[in-house]
C-alpha cells in the first residue's frame, strides 16, 4: 500500500453511514478500500465486481459482436456493372453502414470512459487474486493510459466511415486504391474481435460463465460461427471482384496497350478512350463465366451468377450461404486456383472451420450430456423399480401406483433430489432459500398468522417438500402421527372410520390452506408430553395430486420448545378455529346441546299438560302413550311439591372431546 494513500480506520468501515457532507469527506479520503466496503464511498469511480460494471461488460459485449458483424458488411460496397464492364459503388448501402457503425462506436467510446472510471486490485494487497481497490483517479488513468488506452482508442476510431467517404475514396482512378482501402478495415476489425475475446474472458473470471445456462452457451458459439460465414462470404465476395478487375487489366493490356484501371471505373465511362476501345473489345466474352483465358479458381460460381450485379440482399444471401458451406465443409467443397491469395483464403477456412465445429460439437455434446444425464438415471430407476415389482409379484394395481408416483415426481423435479441439494449449502443460505421458497405458502395457513417472523423462519427452515398422487393416504385413523401436513396445492379428503363404535361419522375436505394432523401440535405443546406419539383421529387420503410440506414431530417439538410463544391463548384460539378435530367436536356439541335443548322444552310441556288435566284420565293416557312415543320415560317423584321430570344436564356427544394441553399463557 502506498504510503501517502490514507488508510481505513476501524471505526470508518464499522460505522454507518453519516451525512452526505462527512460522506464526500470520506470518498475524498480514500486511496483504496476493500470490495466489501465500496458502498461506504461516493463519487464517479465503479467498482470493477460491481453490478454496473457487470451489466456494462455484458452490453458492450453485445454491441462489440453488432460492430464486428457490420465491419465486413463494408466489402460489399463495391459492384459491377455487368453491361458497361466497370465497378460502382453502392451509395445508399454505404451512407446505411456509416449511420449504424457510427452508433455502435459510441458505446467504444463510453467503454473508454468507463475504464476511466473503474478502480482496480492493488497488486501488493492481493490475496488470491483479490485485493483493495484503488480509487484516486490519476493512478487509475495512469494506469489504463499504460496498458489497454491504445488498443480501445484504435477500436474506438471510426476508419470505415472516414477512409469510405474521403475523396480519394470516391474519386480514385485506380481500383486497387479502393480495394486497398476495403482491406485497411479488416485492421480493425481483428482488433475488435481480439477485444471480444478479451472481454468474454474477464467476463467468465469476474462471473464465472458468459452464459447463464449451457444451451445459452451453445447458442453463442453458434452465432460465431454465423459470425465467421458472415465474414468469410464476404471476402469471398471482394475476392470475387478483385478476380474479375484482373482479368479486364489482362484483357485490356493485350487489346490497347495504352489501357488504365480508369477504363474500369464507372465514373470515366465517357471519356473518348475508353468508348472506343470497348466497342472494339472482346472482353465481355474473355471475361465471362464460360472462358478458357482466366482461371477463375473459388469466384467461378460467383462469376457464373452474376453475384456481384445483384441487388445486396440477394448477394449477401448468396456469400454468407457459400461461408457456411466453406466452414461447414472446412474448405473440401472449394476448388481453389494456383492464385495466391486463394490458395491462403482456403487455408484460413480450413482452420477456422475446424476450430468452430469443434467448439460447437463440444458445447453441444455438454449440452445434450447435462439434459440426458437425468432422464438416463431415470430410465435406470425405472428398470431397477420394474425388476423389484417383479420379483416380489406386487398385483397390478400396486405396480401403476408406484409407476404413477414415480412419473408425477420425475414431471415435477426432475428427479432432483431438493434435500441433498440444500444440504451441501451453508446454513445461512440454506435458511434463505427456505425462507424465500416457503414464507408465502407457509403464511397461507392461519394458524402461523399469529407467529412472528422468528418463529415462522424456524418452522419454514424444518419443513420438507411431500408430494403424493390421487388415492394416498397420509394419516390412518388409530396410527400414530408422527408429521404435521401443510397444504399448498391439492385437495385431501379427511374423514373417521370408526362410526361403528361411536355411532358418528364425519367427512369434509381440506385443501390449500389447511393443515392436518393437529394432534401433533397439542402433542408438542403439552409440557407433560411423553414420547409416545398420539393416534390419529381421522383419516387423511388424497383426492388429487397433493403438494405439501410435512413438520416432523422432532422438529415441530424443538420449535414448540425454544419458542415459547406458542404457548398463548390467541393461538390456542386460533389452533381451535381453524382445526377440523375441533370444529367437528363443536358441531357435535351444539347438535347434542340443541337436542336436549329440545327434549327438555318437550318435557315441561308435557308436565304441564298433565297437571291441567289431571282430572281426566283419559288426557293422562294419551299423554303418556305421547311420551313413550317420543322415547321419553317419566319418573314420579313422591313428596308435594317435587319435580315429576328428571333432567339430564350434561350434554353427551358423539365423539369425545379432544385433548386441550394445558398452555402457558
Amino acid at each position: 500500500m502506498d504510503t501517502d494513500s490514507t488508510q481505513i480506520s476501524r471505526f470508518e468501515i464499522e460505522q454507518e453511514p453519516s451525512p452526505k457532507k462527512n460522506r464526500r469527506a470520506l470518498s475524498q479520503s480514500l486511496t483504496r478500500v476493500f470490495s466489501e466496503d465500496y458502498n461506504k464511498t461516493e463519487g464517479g469511480i465503479f467498482d470493477p465486481r460491481g453490478e454496473r460494471v457487470t451489466q456494462w461488460n455484458k452490453y458492450f459485449l453485445v454491441a462489440a459482436l453488432i460492430s464486428i458483424a457490420i465491419d465486413p458488411l463494408f466489402y460489399y460496397l463495391p459492384e459491377i456493372n455487368e453491361d458497361e464492364m466497370c465497378m460502382d459503388e453502392d451509395t445508399s448501402l454505404k451512407i446505411t453502414l456509416t449511420v449504424i457503425r457510427s452508433i455502435v462506436d459510441l458505446f467504444y467510446a463510453y467503454h473508454v470512459y468507463i475504464r476511466f472510471r473503474t478502480a482496480y486490485d492493488a497488486p501488493s494487497t492481493r490475496l488470491l487474486g483479490r485485493g483493495e481497490l484503488v480509487l484516486d483517479p490519476f493512478k487509475i488513468s495512469q494506469r489504463y493510459l499504460k496498458r489497454d488506452f491504445a488498443l480501445d482508442l484504435l477500436a474506438a476510431l471510426p476508419i470505415p466511415q472516414v477512409m469510405t467517404w474521403l475523396p480519394f475514396f470516391d474519386n480514385s482512378e485506380m481500383m486497387s486504391t479502393k480495394i486497398s482501402v476495403l482491406y485497411f478495415i479488416m485492421f480493425q476489425f481483428f482488433l475488435r474481435l481480439y477485444l471480444v475475446f478479451k472481454l468474454t474472458s474477464h467476463i467468465t473470471q469476474e462471473t464465472g460463465v458468459v452464459a447463464e445456462s449451457t444451451f445459452a452457451g451453445a447458442v453463442y458459439n453458434i452465432l460465431l460461427f454465423l459470425l465467421a460465414a458472415h465474414v468469410f462470404g464476404a471476402c469471398f465476395y471482394l475476392l470475387a471482384i478483385v478476380r474479375q478487375g484482373m482479368c479486364w487489366k489482362d484483357v485490356c493490356n493485350l487489346e490497347e496497350p495504352a489501357c488504365g484501371e480508369r477504363y474500369f471505373n464507372c465514373r470515366f465511362l465517357d471519356e473518348a478512350g475508353r468508348s472506343s476501345w470497348y466497342q472494339s473489345s472482346n472482353i465481355t466474352n474473355m471475361c465471362g463465366p464460360g472462358t478458357d483465358f482466366f482461371e477463375y479458381g473459388m469466384i467461378f460460381d460467383a462469376v457464373d451468377f452474376r453475384v456481384a450485379s445483384l441487388d445486396f440482399f440477394t448477394k449477401y444471401s448468396y456469400c454468407l450461404w457459400w461461408g457456411l458451406r466453406a466452414l461447414s465443409s472446412r474448405a473440401e467443397e472449394v476448388q481453389a486456383s494456383t492464385f495466391f491469395a486463394e490458395t491462403h483464403f482456403c487455408i484460413v477456412i480450413s482452420l477456422t472451420g475446424l476450430l468452430l465445429l469443434a467448439m460447437i460439437i463440444g458445447t453441444m455434446e455438454t449440452y445434450l450430456e447435462s439434459r440426458t444425464e437425468k432422464l438416463e438415471e431415470y430410465r435406470i430407476q425405472q428398470m431397477d423399480t420394474e425388476e423389484y415389482m417383479r420379483h416380489r409379484q406386487l398385483p397390478h394395481e400396486m405396480k401403476e401406483r408406484v409407476r404413477k408416483h414415480n412419473l408425477y415426481k420425475w414431471i415435477k423435479f426432475r428427479n432432483v433430489e431438493e434435500e441433498e441439494i440444500l444440504d451441501a449449502l451453508p446454513s445461512d443460505v440454506r435458511r434463505d432459500i427456505k425462507h424465500h421458497i416457503c414464507i408465502e405458502l407457509v403464511r397461507r395457513v392461519p394458524l402461523f398468522e399469529q407467529m412472528d417472523e422468528r418463529t415462522v423462519d424456524a418452522i419454514c427452515d424444518r419443513l420438507k417438500p411431500v408430494i403424493c398422487i390421487s388415492q394416498t393416504c397420509l394419516l390412518r385413523e388409530g396410527d400414530p402421527t408422527n408429521e404435521m401436513f401443510f397444504i399448498m396445492h391439492g385437495k385431501l379428503d379427511s374423514y373417521t372410520t370408526g362410526g361403528g363404535k361411536t355411532g358418528f361419522w364425519n367427512q369434509c375436505q381440506i385443501g390449500p390452506g389447511d393443515f392436518c394432523g393437529e394432534e401433533l401440535l397439542t402433542w408438542a405443546l403439552d409440557p407433560r408430553s411423553t414420547d409416545l406419539l398420539p393416534l390419529s383421529t381421522r383419516t387423511i387420503t388424497s383426492i388429487v395430486d397433493v403438494e405439501a410440506f410435512a413438520l416432523s414431530a422432532e422438529d415441530l417439538k424443538f420449535v414448540a420448545t425454544q419458542f415459547r410463544k406458542l404457548h398463548n391463548k390467541k393461538l390456542r384460539h386460533t389452533f381451535r378455529v381453524h382445526s377440523h378435530q375441533w370444529r367437528t367436536w363443536a358441531a357435535c356439541y351444539i347438535q347434542s346441546a340443541w337436542r336436549q335443548y329440545k327434549m327438555r322444552k318437550l318435557v315441561r310441556m308435557l308436565k304441564a299438560k298433565e297437571d291441567y288435566n289431571k282430572a281426566n284420565l283419559n288426557e293422562q293416557r294419551m299423554n303418556k302413550a305421547r311420551i313413550k312415543e317420543a322415547g321419553i320415560s317419566l319418573h314420579t317423584k313422591s313428596g308435594k311439591g317435587g319435580e315429576i321430570f328428571e333432567s339430564n344436564d350434561v350434554i353427551r356427544t358423539p365423539i369425545p372431546k379432544p385433548k386441550d394441553p394445558d398452555y402457558l399463557d
